[in-house]
């Protein structure tokens, strides 16, 4: 899915009003129907509702969803920010349509919210430019103030669709109903976080006006990496499918080593080997039988395996430390030119080391944490910086690089971007990070070409995240619980 700037989806709408053709009223019926029919199955009728609504076609939206909810039976109250007078005429037209049943407050005043109300925002869209003023501004305090589950539609309220929200005074929302596309700004950390959960609801926009919308951002859901899925041969043997060698690990470090084996062999690929210190060998040999130990002499990753030849792709740098040692074999590892996917003292090694970068073969899956990435690329003042020197990354090193967090960015060496679509706050811990190394490292011996890998492989962590959350709860799954789920995760895309 194309993620488009707040201009574009304005010209997206005008679009499908003069080409489907529908008219602009008739438009916002049909995305306040998907919005209605959302919280209709999210929210109880016991809630009352409360709409707060701007003078624009967002102000529109919550006005015509709060006559669709009254007509279901919920008890709604709407508190206009503005004077009739000043509303855009769809705007103006929804309001009279509202039915008698349905609570008006007038512009200016605030009464105190009921308890057990969920609050509808329905101030502010795309459209906004420079900070916020009065009405809007004392409208997103009071709403932040009041404890309520807060419903935004199409973006929290007093938020830039892409860049610059950070220190912004925003409504902060429970829940995001996006409508069409996600917006950038949902998905990157200055406003992401005050988006709370993100929903996308398709309203029919024009198909072609989106097939020709040029964007370098993509939203990476199931229906964008389902098509990625390579298939298996019935007559194949395991050396079809790749052997993936893993260099995981230190002297009381093993963890690691067993996190990204276990995900390793849960990617497909025909083998999986693991090089590890040999003090530390047992650990892989009783967690994941199905591996092949190949033991280094010392405590630390120190040397390559005798014959490298036989590796498709290697995964490198968990629990590995940062020893002068490690750091001369992994300037040999990664000139052996196979496909590497580098993380953690992998990464920090290679922003110490100028020839390390150097080395890195084409074609390989960088997975930086936002403190690995400051260490590669040096700080940033704003989500576009951080962006820029992404793609230069990704360009300089002929790589894909995967930058973790909520909504994972995955940058190609062109500057293209893909947020990722699955995932949850459970899966911060420590851990997460090798399980995604160890099956991105399997992806690409399986056969992957490094951006599939790194899309399919990135969902399908996040799917894993997803299920471990609901058997376990966000708080209390961990690292672990993702290995055992991402077979169930890949087989529920296939």
């Amino acid at each position: 899915m194309k993620i488009l700037t707040g201009k574009q989806i304005r010209e997206a709408d005008r679009y499908t009003i003069e080409h489907e053709p529908v008219d602009s009223l008739a438009l916002m019926e049909r995305a306040s129907e998907a919005i209605a029919r959302w919280i209709e199955v999210d929210v109880g009728p016991e809630h009352p509702l409360v709409f707060f609504i701007g003078k624009g076609n967002n102000g529109g939206d919550g006005l015509a969803v709060a006559r669709m909810l009254h007509r279901a039976g919920y008890a709604c109250s709407v508190r206009m920010l503005f004077g009739k007078d000043v509303l855009s005429e769809e705007c103006r037209c929804n309001l009279e349509r509202l039915p008698e049943g349905v609570e008006r407050v007038p512009p200016g005043a605030f009464p105190p919210l009921a308890d057990g109300a969920v609050v509808v925002d329905a101030m502010l869209g795309t459209g906004v430019r420079g900070d916020l003023s009065e009405p809007v501004l004392r409208a997103v305090r009071t709403i932040n103030a009041s404890g309520c589950r807060v419903i935004s539609i199409d973006l929290p309220s007093g938020m830039l669709s892409e860049f610059g929200n950070a220190g912004r005074e925003t409504v902060r929302a429970s829940v995001t109903l996006t409508l069409e596309f996600p917006k950038l700004a949902l998905l990157l950390p200055e406003g992401g976080e005050a988006a709370g959960r993100l929903v996308v609801l398709p309203i029919g926009l024009s198909e072609e006006y989106k097939r020709r919308a040029a964007s370098p951002y993509r939203y990476a859901d199931e229906a964008l990496v389902r098509p990625l899925v390579l298939p298996r041969a019935r007559y194949a043997h395991k050396g079809t499918y790749g052997h993936a060698l893993l260099v995981c690990g230190s002297k009381g470090m093993a963890g690691a080593a067993v996190l990204a084996a276990g995900a390793a062999l849960r990617s497909g690929c025909g083998l999986v080997s693991v090089r590890i210190p040999e003090s530390e060998r047992f650990a892989v040999h009783a967690s994941c039988p199905s591996a092949i130990v190949s033991p280094d002499p010392e405590s630390v990753f120190s040397a390559l395996p005798a014959d490298t030849e036989p590796y498709r792709a290697v995964g490198v740098g968990c629990g590995v430390g940062r020893s002068p040692l490690s750091a001369r074999a992994l300037g040999d590892l990664l000139r052996c030119g196979k496909p590497a996917v580098l993380d953690a003292d992998a990464l920090n090694m290679l922003a110490s080391d100028p020839g390390l970068r150097e080395a890195v073969p084409a074609g390989s899956i960088l997975t930086p944490h936002p403190g690995e990435l400051r260490r590669l690329i040096g700080p940033w003042a704003d989500d576009g910086e951080k962006i820029g020197r992404v793609k230069r990354l990704a360009a300089e090193l002929a790589s894909v690089v995967v930058v973790k967090g909520a909504h994972t960015m995955i940058c190609t060496p062109q500057g293209d971007l893909c947020f990722n679509a699955s995932g949850n706050p459970g899966m911060a811990k420590g851990g997460s990070g090798d399980v995604l190394t160890g099956y991105l490292a399997g992806l690409l011996a399986r056969g992957y070409d490094p951006l599939s890998a790194a899309l399919l492989g990135v969902y399908v962590h996040g799917r894993a995240g997803d299920l471990a959350a609901e058997r376990y709860g966000e708080e209390g799954m961990n690292a672990s619980d993702l290995v055992e789920f991402l077979g169930e995760a890949f087989a529920g895309i296939e």
